[in-house]
């Protein structure tokens, strides 16, 4: 598949097909299609498209990470459970080394103990906690302006990628 506009991969993790029905009164009212909305009404400000997916499956997550992170801007992430053990999604994050946020819905070192170790954390630029589905726009916001900020110093790869010349 081929593109001419720069975009941002929008990456879901086990259960974020869910958003909006299960436990509200962690995750919040808004249904997935209504966070996949918000960050391209963000992305959109600057001419970037969002490329979302979700799966309950690691393997096809780092399927997608792997045909489609390369080429993006940056990635949002929200691994779900897997951002406790998921191991291959770190690697793989790792290999396609393009900026990256992780969001998390609630405020998981508030939450039971297992939810504490994040193993993305060593491979990803930050993470967004606690801040309910706000997180996800805030991620965006975040890489949209260090492409930006990149193209001005002189990044040739965001340059062409904001202007719509690289290939996915």
């Amino acid at each position: 598949m081929i593109t001419k506009s720069p975009y941002l991969l929008l990456v879901n993790g086990p259960n974020l097909n869910r958003l909006g029905v299960r436990e509200p009164e962690i995750y919040g009212t808004e249904s997935l299609i209504d966070v996949v909305s918000s960050v391209r009404s963000v992305a959109t400000e600057y001419g970037v498209e969002v490329d979302s997916f979700q799966s309950n499956h690691e393997g096809e997550l780092v399927d997608i990470l792997q045909q489609h992170g390369p080429a993006s801007l940056g990635i949002i992430i929200n691994p779900g459970a897997l951002a406790h053990y998921g191991y291959s999604l770190r690697d793989c994050l790792a290999d396609i080394d393009r900026p990256t946020v992780e969001v998390h819905i609630s405020n998981v070192h508030q939450r039971e103990a297992f939810r504490q170790q994040l193993v993305l954390s060593g491979v990803v630029r930050g993470q967004i906690v606690g801040l309910g589905t706000l997180g996800y726009r805030l991620a965006a916001l975040y890489l949209l302006q260090i492409a930006v900020a990149g193209i001005a110093k002189g990044d040739v790869r965001g340059a062409e990628m904001m202007q719509g010349g690289e290939k996915r």
